[in-house]
C-alpha cells in the first residue's frame, strides 16, 4: 500500500467541497489530476470512498468513517510543520547554558537580554556554577552549552574557542601599586593573593613561568567564587586576578584593575557541547548571537 499526502489532501478537498471542480481550484491542480489522485487512493486502499452519479458526488459509508482519521492525520502534520517552522525561525525553543559564576554575573546577562529582545519566544535558562563543573553539566545533559575557561575535555565533549583575554590585577584604589599604569608579576611578590580553587592557581603559576618564582602557591588564599575574592580585596585582605570582562563588577566593589606584563598571561574561554549531539536551532542561534556580541569593541569593557 502506497498512500501519499497529496492523495489524502485531495480526498479532504473533494469531501469538503462536494465537487471535483471546486476541490481542484482549492488545491491549484487540474480536475483531471485531482480525479487521478482520488482513483489512486481508492486503488491503494481497495475501497470506494465516494459514490458518484451524474447529479451528485458524496462520501461513501467507508469514506465517512475514514474522514475524521484522515483529517486528523493532515492536521497533525500541519502542526508538526508549523512547529518546525517556529523552531527554525527561533519563534520557540529553549536554551540551557552553564557558565562560571563570574561570567554569569558580568558578561552573560546583557548577552541574554539582547538575544531575548530579538527572540522573546525562546526560553533561556542560565546555570551558574563552579568553573570545574561546567563540563560536567554538559556531559550529564543538564545543559545544551557550557562556557568557561579552557580545561582538558574528555572524549564526549567538543570544545571550540570563544575568546582570549589577559589577566588583570585587582586591588584597592589606595593601594601603592594602584598608582602604576601597568604592573609586573614580580610586583606581586610579597602581596597576599586571593585566587580561585581548582586548576586556576596551578595553570596561572605554570603560565607565568619563571616570573612566578616569588609567588609560592602555599601563600595563596583560595576561594570558590570570584565575588568572594573581590569582597576580600575590598576588605583589604589581599589582591586578586581576573579577566577584563569583570570590570563593571570590580567597580561595584570600589576596586581598580591594572594590566600585568612581562609576561602577559592570557586565558582562553571555550564553548563546550556534547559530542555527537546536534544543537537545537535555538541553541545554535544563541551561540551565533553570542559570537557576534563578543566581536563588538565594548563587549568586555
Amino acid at each position: 500500500m502506497n498512500v501519499t499526502l497529496r492523495q489524502l489532501s485531495a480526498f479532504l478537498a473533494v469531501a469538503d467541497t462536494g465537487s471535483f471542480t471546486l476541490a481542484a481550484e482549492r488545491l491549484f491542480v487540474t480536475q483531471s489530476a485531482l480525479s487521478a489522485l482520488i482513483k489512486e487512493l481508492e486503488l491503494s486502499l481497495g475501497l470506494r470512498l465516494f459514490d458518484r452519479s451524474t447529479r451528485r458526488l458524496r462520501l461513501s459509508e467507508t469514506g465517512r468513517e475514514l474522514y475524521p482519521q484522515i483529517e486528523k492525520i493532515l492536521n497533525d502534520l500541519q502542526g508538526v510543520i508549523s512547529e518546525a517552522g517556529n523552531l527554525k525561525a527561533l519563534a520557540r525553543g529553549s536554551v540551557r547554558v552553564a557558565v562560571p559564576q563570574l561570567l554569569a554575573c558580568t558578561l552573560l546577562p546583557q548577552v541574554m537580554a539582547g538575544f531575548h529582545a530579538l527572540h522573546p519566544g525562546v526560553h533561556l535558562r542560565l546555570v551558574d556554577c563552579a568553573v570545574e563543573s561546567v563540563m560536567a553539566r554538559v556531559f550529564s545533559g543538564e545543559v545544551d552549552i557550557g562556557l568557561g575557561p579552557e580545561r582538558e575535555a574528555n572524549s564526549d565533549i567538543d570544545a571550540a574557542p570563544l575568546f582570549t583575554l589577559p589577566f588583570m590585577a585587582v586591588l584597592p584604589p589606595q593601594h601603592p601599586l594602584a598608582r602604576r599604569e601597568c604592573l609586573q608579576w614580580d610586583d606581586l611578590s610579597g602581596q597576599p593573593l586571593i585566587t580561585l580553587q581548582g586548576q586556576f592557581t596551578d595553570l596561572l603559576v605554570s603560565d607565568v613561568g619563571e616570573a612566578a618564582r616569588d609567588l609560592p602557591k602555599e601563600a595563596f588564599t583560595q576561594v570558590t567564587f570570584m565575588t568572594t575574592a573581590l569582597a576580600l580585596v575590598a576588605a583589604g585582605l589581599g589582591l586578586t586576578l581576573c579577566m577584563p570582562y569583570a570590570s563593571a563588577l570590580v567597580r561595584q566593589y570600589g576596586l581598580v584593575m591594572r594590566p600585568i606584563g612581562d609576561p602577559v598571561v592570557e586565558r582562553s574561554f571555550w564553548i563546550f557541547t556534547r559530542r555527537g549531539r546536534s544543537l537545537s536551532p535555538a541553541a545554535q542561534g544563541f551561540l551565533e548571537y553570542l559570537r557576534q556580541r563578543l566581536q563588538q569593541p565594548q563587549a568586555f569593557g
